[in-house]
């Protein structure tokens, strides 16, 4: 079996959430655990594969509605440059699916890494989905199960000393929470997957609550009034319940309330890749999970010896690192080509104030037009996402190559809906594709123009493609 065979077969046995949308959610943990038994049982009898566990190496769990993605490299990556091979498992990809799995290779002493992380390779997922087609065929995971059992035994083959494990949908249910890790850590909570995790944010913090588990440590990145006494009872059902980071009681911190955060933060970490306004959330999440860490009694795998330097070059080069992409990316300077992956309300209104700031910024010079190329899923709250827009830029409405995907037309007669007031010198358009509606933005604009690019995942993993 190819590759390209390996993803035909589980996109048909098995067709991811990306697909079809809620239909591949298969909430419960029964499943992955029987196939991870299953896995380790065969792994160990077959005379050429050793037995494999995601049990063999530590794991810090990383949840939350949106940042978890940067959350879990900015810790990888600081992880990486403390000198250890850093395991990272994130979803779902933008180019190739084998971005969700790939190991950063320890630097020490100030050594930059010799080469991009590795990706888990093409050969490794044919053979693995090749050789256990019977078993898929048996217990009939997800796509998301079938991937995340894949990533724990690649991880455990390449013998890391600890692994970052990006939650998928969720958390109580979602098929990464079979680990007991020696971190737990929730970004934040907003009202995304309603239908699938609950109409409010209390709701929403419930299920982002199950990967809380008893005794181990766990880091919320953004308190709010609705949210908090959710984890609050969780931590106390769990044990581990304390009074601050600088306490040595404590196991339960909230990021945007240590004190010692504010005092530290622009001496350890002056400088990020990442460029987003909104990353200062997810900065600061990811200081105070490795500052928790720190507290974190050493494993069999060693001590946990994380400088203050190492953190510093690990934020200042995630991207180099980890290979992270799409958060705020440029990806063109002539004109000004901007992406980034936020794709609903909570994430949106994040960049929308920084979309507008560089518009100001450039017309205070040159008359500039901000062009925004734009698509999303159908079960999205739409309207919502459209209201934070800004009306008086030009826009490019697209959809990706997904079954879940708005069609272009209904995205724009969506728009005309939510903003009714006409602005005849930038008429809206809809185009049948990314590669389109990226084409006609790049065709009409002047060389001081903003293009923004976003909406999706897919909408940027397609626009990436062409720039590749």
């Amino acid at each position: 079996m190819t590759f390209d065979e390996s993803l035909t077969y589980l996109y048909s046995i098995a067709p991811p959430f990306h697909e079809v949308g809620a239909a591949a959610y298969k909430p419960g943990l029964d499943t992955m655990r029987r196939l991870m038994a299953a896995l380790n049982t065969q792994s160990s009898t077959r005379s050429h594969q050793r037995a494999v566990t995601y049990t063999q190496y530590p794991v810090i769990h990383v949840a939350g509605t949106n940042g978890k993605g940067s959350t879990s490299h900015l810790i990888a990556s600081a992880l990486a440059a403390a000198g250890l091979r850093v395991g990272l498992y994130t979803s779902p990809h933008l180019v190739s699916f084998c971005e969700r799995v790939r190991v950063i290779e320890p630097m020490a002493n100030g050594q930059k890494p010799k080469a991009k992380p590795r990706l888990i390779p093409e050969a490794y997922v044919a053979d693995f989905v090749g050789s256990h087609q019977a078993l898929f065929e048996q217990l009939q995971p997800s796509f998301f199960e079938i991937t995340t059992a894949m990533a724990f035994c690649w991880l455990a083959e390449q013998q890391v000393d600890i692994a970052v494990i990006e939650v998928g949908l969720g958390g109580l249910l979602d098929a990464t929470n079979i680990v007991t890790p020696v971190l737990s850590v929730i970004t934040n909570i907003g009202l995304d997957h309603t239908d699938l995790l609950g109409h409010t944010l209390a709701e929403i913090a419930t299920q982002k609550a199950g990967i809380i588990k008893p005794g181990v440590p766990c880091v919320i990145g953004e308190s709010h009034p609705e949210t908090t006494p959710v984890f609050l009872s969780k931590a106390a059902e769990c044990g581990i319940l304390g009074e601050g980071l600088e306490t040595t009681d404590c196991r339960l911190w909230f990021a945007d309330q240590c004190e010692f955060l504010r005092r530290q933060r622009l001496r350890v970490a002056p400088y990020c890749e990442l460029h987003g306004d909104y990353q200062q959330r997810n900065l600061q999440t990811a200081y105070v999970a490795l500052m928790a860490i720190r507290n974190i009694p050493p494993t069999a795998n060693g001590q946990w010896l994380i400088a203050n330097q190492a953190i510093a070059d690990g934020f200042a080069n995630v991207v180099k690192y980890t290979g992270l992409r799409g958060r705020w990316e440029t990806i063109s300077t002539s004109p000004l080509t901007i992406c980034d992956t936020g794709h609903n309300s909570h994430g949106i209104a994040t960049y929308v104030k920084q979309l507008k700031e560089i518009r100001n910024q450039k017309s205070e010079i040159r008359n500039c037009a901000l062009r925004i190329v734009f698509g999303m899923v159908a079960d999205k709250d739409i309207d919502a996402v459209l209201r934070l827009l800004p009306a008086d830029a030009v826009y490019y409405f697209t959809q990706p190559a997904s079954h879940r995907a708005l069609p272009a037309a209904d995205l724009l007669a969506r728009w005309r809906a939510v903003h009714p007031t006409p602005y005849t010198i930038h008429q809206p358009a809809a185009f049948p594709t990314v590669t389109e509606a990226l084409q006609a933005a790049r065709a009409a604009a002047a060389p001081d123009d903003v293009i923004f690019i976003g909406g999706s995942n897919y909408v940027v993993g397609e626009a990436l493609r062409l720039y590749q």
